[in-house]
């Protein structure tokens, strides 16, 4: 018998789509679980993947590998979609598709599978991954092909093959987990006029619940990756979980956007990013004291371009890599300390230190100083303002102007 290898999630749209693929086209379904930081969710999965009629389950264990190779070097960036998106399920979804690839090799599979429908993006961010790691394998995208058209039909679907669902007609939102973030998208969302109803957040108590004193926390980097909490050295995925509690304890990292998907429409969704916030918050700050003004705001060009790119799933191409390549050297010397300090949904700088700080307080000072002479600032004015007389007598001359 043909195989497939299936992304599986456990959730409502892969629950289906194993007896779907096994009806549809005969296929031995294998199931893919990433675990990303799900954590209790994949405890059911093998039970459930089997149940659901699966032949095997693999749960690829590639947190470590999420954080270094997709999140840090997002991190480093700076890149976030549409000034608010950090970027958890685009980041994730081409570590998915590469596992995928890897399990249908070793299982000599013809095809992979996934439950993205064919209105969002992860549907690209998958098959972009699979067409760049091993272009020959072919692709099933179910929500394509099959006659369900919405989430009440497939809950209806489950129901009758007896397969158990986390999704009810009650709550229907659809749910991204992983170490980085959760997302959270349809049901009452679908109407952006709504606020979000209180029981769509799961990793971070409402900002007016978050306690009453401000709670501080010492993040280390070392360059553009952090290192130390609060003085101790902790692994990368112990690093963001411990951010993660600090952050979701005091409201920190909520976003309730509209975004532009890449296939042409809006969709609302709200995402809990509580440690990445944090991380996100205190590079910059870091940036600000350790890189010069023509790097960093060229810097920024790029950083919209680097979130553009992983929204887009284009994550194994040769500019992503090459941005990285920029982005590496900008991060030589952002390396220090940052004092963030969390209070009732926000999170404000409160301190930064580095031995490559290239503040001079000598230079800033509104105090008497000897290194600076302000006669200095007529001569340098006058050159950088020379296009902007000149223009103007031409115009005056030109009659354009009085």
């Amino acid at each position: 018998m043909k195989k497939v290898v299936l992304a599986y999630s456990g959730g409502l749209d892969t629950s289906i789509i194993i007896p779907w693929l096994k009806e549809n086209y005969g296929y031995e379904v294998i199931a893919m679980a990433a675990d990303l930081g799900q954590g209790e969710e994949l405890e059911p999965l093998h039970e459930k993947a089997i149940k659901s009629g699966a032949s095997k389950l693999y749960i690829e264990d590639v947190r470590e590998e999420f954080v270094t190779d997709y999140i840090y070097p997002t991190l480093k960036a700076g890149a976030i979609y549409e000034g608010k998106y950090l970027l958890g399920t685009s980041m994730a979804r081409p570590l998915i598709g590469k596992k995928l690839v890897e399990i249908a090799e070793q299982e000599e599979a013809e095809a992979v599978a996934h439950g993205a429908t064919g209105k969002g993006n992860d549907q690209v961010r998958f098959e972009l991954a699979v067409k760049a790691l091993k272009p020959e394998l072919k692709i099933i995208a179910p929500w394509r092909e099959w006659d369900i058209r919405s989430r009440d039909d497939a809950i209806d679907y489950a129901e009758a093959r007896g397969i158990p669902v986390p999704v009810t007609k009650s709550r229907p939102y659809s749910m991204d987990r992983n170490l980085w973030h959760l997302s959270h998208e349809g049901g009452q969302l679908e109407n952006p006029g709504l606020e979000p109803p209180g029981d769509v957040l799961l990793l971070t108590v409402p900002p007016e619940k978050a306690p009453d004193t401000p709670t501080y926390v010492e993040i280390y980097f070392e360059q553009g990756i952090p290192k130390k909490v609060d003085g101790r050295e902790l692994p990368p995925v112990e690093l963001i979980m411990e951010l993660n509690k600090l952050g979701g304890a005091n409201g920190i990292g909520v976003v309730d956007m509209v975004e532009n998907r890449l296939v042409g429409m809006k969709s609302r969704g709200v995402y809990e990013t509580p440690g990445g916030t944090i991380l996100y918050l205190a590079h910059r700050e870091l940036e600000l004291l350790t890189i010069d003004r023509a790097t960093l705001h060229y810097k920024e060009l790029v950083a919209s371009r680097y979130a553009e790119l992983v929204y887009d799933g284009v994550w194994f191409s040769p500019l992503r890599e090459a941005l990285d390549a920029f982005v590496d050297v900008t991060q030589r010397t952002v390396t220090g300390t940052v004092r963030m300090k969390l209070y009732k949904g926000n999170c404000t700088p409160a301190g930064t230190t580095s031995p490559y700080s290239l503040y001079s307080e000598e230079l800033a000072t509104f105090g008497r100083d000897e290194v600076y002479t302000q006669a200095d600032a007529a001569g340098f004015i006058n050159l950088f303002g020379l296009p902007l007389k000149v223009r103007a007598l031409m115009e005056r001359q030109a009659g354009l102007r009085k």
